[in-house]
């Protein structure tokens, strides 16, 4: 192993070190998909390795997505369980037996390929709510709402027997115990709080286990019958993170907590704590990194810890930005090797990136402290050098004890572009694709702005590096290309994500939201700002006039809370043209126009109460004289939050509109597809199962053929102008956003998601995809 790792530090070849971490680099998916993009991008969290294969690992997001890599990193596979994953537990005698917490209690018993219900009991399930603004899932039961499950313990000698603990509210917990591996539960005992980790002793007797929970700021143990609960850890409210481990000579365990650190009377509170006795006592572990700190400075950061379940005297602790040893500012990783008595950076970042960590395109463009330090850590419970570390954007991995550290979220394509490895954790809007050139493609994210592919969606590289200012870099929610003149195009941009979700605007105006449009005469290489006459907005979508003259091209553009813009000198400059839309911040979302140049537009719903016919509804607005001047078109009955609209190019007149629920538990409805023959005066629904519809589309080269995707785990399909539906089977992601026919294969389509990248994949779907979850009481939509 020394020879390798020597050889890794001196070569330049990434080629080789793809080898590696696993060359394949796209997403080892089980069906026809592929998922497209640089990789990376958002927050990951929960790096669990397994303790019977070092190569297998999993790793959680905040966007829905799990990923399971069996490689050690080099490729993943992304999963979907409808919620955010709060944490793995392997199985101690089975490997292929995972458990993953999230809206429920989940096994997988074949290494994740597939996954059933665990808790609540899939008997008990009457339905599923999705009442709020992400559609998050809740399962309804015959016994009420099923507490969450915040730890759970595999017992290491049956792995029948788990141990859980399900929370009852903020001040209390319950100990259960299951000796049928889920099935059925009985209460162990009440413990005031909420519990963060078990551990089971494994040398215990297995008639008398000894149990250590941690709680919020202290440790309550099980043994010899009788409980026993240590004093809080000195000067902490609450642990950000806990990792402990049972030291391999007499077994005793070891705990590391980090919590909220702080100065007083020039010693440190918080930060780094140690327990050697079961919480009877604690030390403080960061006395060394005071002592080498140059005071006053700001108290540091310890948001993540980890230790080796077999080898606790390592352990590995992620560092906001502090200064010692007369050094600058550094953020990274630490590690011990003597049970917290000492720390030594492993991965030390500042401005500068390390030469001891190859991460990827992140740092690349944006920097080392645009992925921070980490957010979580995981080391192997079996070999304390092998550790992963997870952030804004970043799953990075050592094989070496923290000397150097190498991207397992992407790499690097000979071309000098990036190539996704399967864990992609990115929003986008739309894949865009160049008119003279549909092998030249774009597509429009969140927070990683706009990113260009120029071989088909092979390798991908950022678009916003040159002219576009840093506060609108964020997001790219649009792409216009001009039709007539190669190279041309626009694209509005902004620093506010994530639009139209309420949570965007619910506690402030959008008014003073940065962005605007930026212009290219370069295919989106170099970029200049356009928008003389048009405030800062948040820009989220632009549409071109085809008919417009080459030399003055008329362009729309939507700036949320502030309403139309329009440019009759491609884009030179703009004036708003608001006159019948709503007086206040109109939400103005996004805009078609149909063959004779009549334009619609989408104001989205400022409101997620559920109320209808207020001024906080959302609306539809027509103007037939090009925007100068808007009236309301009537929505359906019980419809307040319209999300998206389609033109039938052949019939002007026939309209697809795409609506969301809205979003309360007591509100029935409101959502799904709707179709006007009219040009909107009256409407029939015409998919009313999915009830959070984010977008429809036509197939430009069938109309006969729709698509429709939103927040329901599906993608569907209509071959008689939305009369029936077909699931798309195979595409399971939570969140999805819009379907998109690939220009080059009329049997393939693009799916843009929130959170999960582009999807790429079969017009029709997969019939012979497995589903992620197997429990039949959730396989929403089974035709």
């Amino acid at each position: 192993m020394r020879l390798i790792r020597v050889f890794l530090r001196l070569t330049a070849s990434v080629a080789i070190v793809a080898l590696f971490l696993g060359a394949s680099g796209s997403s080892a998916r089980l069906d026809s998909w592929t998922v497209l993009g640089p990789g990376g991008g958002g927050a990951q969290f929960t790096p669990t390795i397994s303790p019977h294969n070092t190569n297998r690992v999993l790793v959680g997001c905040d966007m829905t997505g799990s990923y399971v890599s069996d490689d050690g990193g080099g490729s993943w596979r992304m999963f979907n369980l409808r919620g955010r994953t709060r944490f793995f537990e392997f199985d101690p005698s089975s490997p292929d037996t995972i458990y993953a917490q999230g809206s429920g209690l989940w096994r997988t018993t074949d290494a994740g390929k597939t996954w059933n219900l665990v808790y609540p009991a899939p008997a008990s399930i009457t339905g599923i709510s999705m009442p709020d603004d992400h559609a998050g899932e809740r399962t309804v039961t015959s016994t009420g709402p099923a507490p969450a499950i915040t730890a759970l313990a595999i017992d290491p000698a049956d792995s029948r027997t788990l141990i859980a603990a399900f929370s009852m509210g903020r001040s209390m917990t319950q100990l259960r115990v299951s000796s049928d591996r889920g099935e059925s539960w009985t209460m162990l005992r009440e413990l005031a709080g909420w519990v963060r980790r078990i551990y089971i002793d494994p040398r215990s007797p297995g008639s008398d286990r000894t149990i250590y929970t941690i709680l919020a700021n202290s440790v309550a143990v099980r043994e010899k019958g009788g409980w026993r609960e240590g004093p809080p850890a000195p000067g902490v409210d609450t642990f950000a993170d806990v990792s402990a481990g049972f030291l391999p000579e007499g077994g005793k365990l070891i705990v590391y907590a980090v919590a909220r650190a702080s100065w007083k009377d020039g010693n440190l509170s918080g930060g780094i704590l140690v327990t050697e006795n079961g919480g009877e006592t604690w030390r403080q572990a960061g006395a060394d990194l005071v002592a080498r700190m140059k005071l006053p400075a700001p108290a540091p950061d310890f948001p993540a810890v980890a230790t080796s379940l077999r080898h606790p005297n390592v352990a590995y602790v992620s560092v906001g930005r502090i200064g010692i040893d007369g050094g600058p500012p550094s953020f990274g990783v630490m590690k011990t090797t003597d049970l917290g008595r000492t720390w030594q950076f492993v991965r030390r970042e500042s401005d500068a990136k390390s030469p001891d960590v190859d991460d990827g395109w992140v740092s690349e463009r944006f920097g080392p402290g645009w992925g921070d330090n980490p957010l979580s850590l995981g080391v192997c419970p079996t070999n304390p050098d092998l550790c992963y570390a997870t952030d804004y954007g970043r799953t990075l991995k050592s094989s070496d004890g923290g000397r150097t550290w190498m991207a397992a979220y992407t790499r690097k394509h000979p071309d000098g572009g990036w190539v996704s490895r399967g864990l992609d954790v990115t929003t986008c809007y739309g894949v865009h694709f160049d008119p003279f050139d549909p092998k030249r493609m774009f597509i429009s994210y969140t927070d990683i702005g706009l990113f260009l592919s120029e071989n088909a969606g092979a390798s991908w590289t950022s678009a916003t590096v040159k002219g576009v200012p840093r506060p609108w870099v964020n997001t790219t929610y649009w792409v216009e290309f001009d039709p007539g003149i190669k190279g041309r195009m626009w694209a509005v941009m902004s620093g506010t994500h994530d639009l139209p979700r309420p949570k965007m605007w619910r506690r402030g105006s959008p008014s003073g939201y940065q962005g605007g449009v930026c212009r290219s005469d370069d295919g989106g290489r170099t970029w200049t700002v356009t928008t003389e006459g048009m405030p800062q907005t948040a820009a989220t979508h632009i549409l071109i006039d085809r008919r417009s003259p080459a030399d003055a091209r008329v362009l729309y553009v939507t700036g949320f809370g502030r309403g139309v813009f329009k440019s009759t000198d491609s884009g030179a400059s703009w004036k708003q043209m608001n006159s019948g839309l709503p007086a206040k911040e109109p939400f103005a979302w996004r805009m078609a126009q149909d063959r004779d140049g009549v334009l619609y537009l989408i104001i989205a719903r400022r409101s997620d109460d559920g109320a209808i016919g207020n001024e906080l509804d959302g609306g539809l607005y027509r103007s037939r004289n090009a925007a100068e001047t808007w009236q309301k078109v009537p929505l359906p009955e019980g419809v307040n939050g319209p999300n998206g609209l389609a033109i039938d190019p052949r019939e002007p007149r026939r309209l697809y509109l795409a609506a969301w629920r809205r979003d309360i538990p007591e509100a029935v409805g409101g959502g799904g597809l709707w179709l006007s023959t009219d040009a909107g005066s009256t409407w029939r629904p015409i998919h009313a199962v999915d009830q959070h519809i984010y977008d429809v589309t036509v197939d430009a080269k069938n109309p006969n053929v729709l698509y429709a995707c939103g927040f329901e785990s599906s993608a569907w399909r209509s071959t008689d102008r939305g009369e029936t539906w077909r699931r798309l089977r195979g595409y399971n992601f939570k969140w999805g956003h819009r379907v998109i026919p690939d220009p080059l294969r009329s049997d393939k389509i693009y799916i843009t998601t929130f959170g999960g990248s582009v999807w790429h994949g079969p017009a029709t779907g997969d019939p012979a995809a497995a589903e992620d979850i197997a429990t039949p009481q959730l396989q929403l939509f089974r035709k």
